[in-house]
């Protein structure tokens, strides 16, 4: 593998990374100070985001098959991993929460999920790994953060933190299909490297939206 895919996600990655002041919830997590009640939406809400976004990744894999069997590899491992995301999310959601019938998603929430349903609809597949790639890595430091402070402050055993240690953990295979999936783009001449920092801001942003919403629950 040739050194500039690596160094596209590298810089990209970088340029897109978030203050890391400005996400209003999960400094209260760490610190114990968030409400249990809190915990339960970021639960609930997660039981609507990883479903949609798994098969949201299914239909980009599907999307790229033929043209781009790089990004669909990438694609595939994606959807799976929301798959088993999901069988963790469901013990954190009995540890956290007994409402799931009854809850109401934010739509602050459940705007991150909308978009990367319509980046699977409307978007070149190799651009859509760029962004996804370098919006991922705010993701798991957050998912590491609140893994721990759920552990120290609020008592939850490792099976209702285990969503959280998913995302926690880096991943060389998924990093390594990213890096082949860019690269293959950069050597065909298909990736749109402008739109792909596009999509990876409108993704952070929403994703910002995502832990504002929480911040405001009561």
């Amino acid at each position: 593998m040739t050194h500039s895919a690596r160094d596209l996600l590298r810089t990209t990655t970088a340029a897109l990374a978030p203050d890391p002041e400005a996400n209003p919830l999960v400094p209260r997590i760490a610190a114990g100070t968030a409400p249990r009640a809190t915990l339960a939406a970021l639960a609930l809400e997660q039981t609507w985001v990883i479903p949609a976004d798994r098969r949201a990744f299914e239909h980009l894999a599907v999307r790229s098959a033929a043209a781009d069997p790089e990004a669909a590899a990438f694609f595939t491992a994606l959807a799976q991993g929301e798959a088993l995301a999901g069988e963790h999310l469901a013990a954190f959601t009995r540890a956290s929460s007994s409402e799931r019938a009854s809850y109401e998603p934010l739509p602050g929430c459940q705007a991150y999920p909308a978009y990367v349903a319509w980046l699977a609809l409307n978007a070149a597949p190799a651009d859509v790994v760029l962004a996804l790639t370098a919006n991922f890595s705010a993701w798991g430091g957050y998912c590491a953060t609140i893994a721990t402070a759920l552990r120290e402050h609020y008592g939850f055993t490792d099976e209702a933190c285990a969503f959280f240690d998913f995302f926690a953990e880096p991943s060389p295979d998924l990093d390594r299909l990213a890096t082949a999936a860019v690269q293959a783009a950069l050597d065909a001449g298909r990736l749109d490297e402008k739109r792909a920092r596009t999509y990876g801001r409108l993704l952070q942003t929403y994703e910002a939206m995502f832990w504002d919403a929480l911040s405001a629950t009561p």
